[in-house]
């Protein structure tokens, strides 16, 4: 456990990580939150285990009736140890399950139910609480937290996004990847509510080539530029 809550010479920064899928915010996030001693929290985790518990109860996640009735039902915590994340549904840790092809494919239109965004963006700001904590998402920095000390946008071109995601899921058909991402693009961009954008004095940084080390150097750098 190396992350330590409030460390005295940062004890409220909020450090926003929005970006696209396979650009990396997961393992920069925890980087980043490991070098600074900060908390972290994963929000697209949070998405996930509401949808694997959705499609764990039968419900149809195309529903938006239905997805919208259940959204307050199931129990939701979130650890913030940036080396060991949890996310844990009815008391159990889900973080292994809600990474599966069905949960992948089915967390988009979970997550633009506009239910399901206002329950967890309740629990998203209690855990932010007073700083002290990395989050990364699509609408940290524009909706979560628009007020973040310091705010990136990370992104990857296609190619090295789609190569890093089937490298994860231990795959091999990097088109097909790649397809699956520049759709989730589409859907988090066009939703009407908290579409992924890049938020008000976010910095843009694109890790295509980039090592994840030198990401992670790049907004360690800007958290110093905003200690008070």
């Amino acid at each position: 456990m190396s992350s330590v809550e409030n460390p005295p010479d940062q004890p409220s920064l909020v450090v926003a990580v929005d970006g696209t899928s396979g650009s990396g915010k997961s393992s920069t996030s925890r980087g980043v939150a490991d070098r600074l001693g900060l908390r972290y929290l994963d929000t697209g985790a949070m998405f996930r285990a509401i949808t694997w518990w959705l499609l764990r109860e039968g419900i149809d996640v195309r529903d938006v009736a239905a997805v919208a009735a259940a959204a307050d039902r199931p129990r939701l915590a979130s650890g913030t140890d940036p080396l060991e994340p949890t996310i844990t549904i009815d008391g159990v840790d889900v973080s292994v399950e809600i990474r599966g092809e069905e949960v992948t494919a089915a967390v988009s239109p979970v997550s633009a139910v506009p239910e399901v965004r206002a329950r967890l963006l309740d629990l998203q700001r209690e855990v932010i609480g007073a700083g002290g904590i990395v989050v990364e998402g699509r609408d940290i920095g524009s909706v979560v937290w628009p007020q973040a000390e310091v705010k990136v946008y990370l992104s990857a071109d296609p190619d090295a996004r789609a190569i890093r995601r089937t490298a994860e899921q231990g795959g091999t058909d990097v088109a097909t990847t790649q397809q699956s991402l520049l759709e989730r693009d589409r859907i988090d961009s066009g939703r009407a509510t908290a579409p992924l954008t890049m938020a008000d004095g976010a910095v843009h940084v694109d890790s295509t080539h980039l090592t994840l080390d030198e990401v992670i150097e790049t907004i360690v750098a800007l958290a110093a530029q905003a200690r008070p």
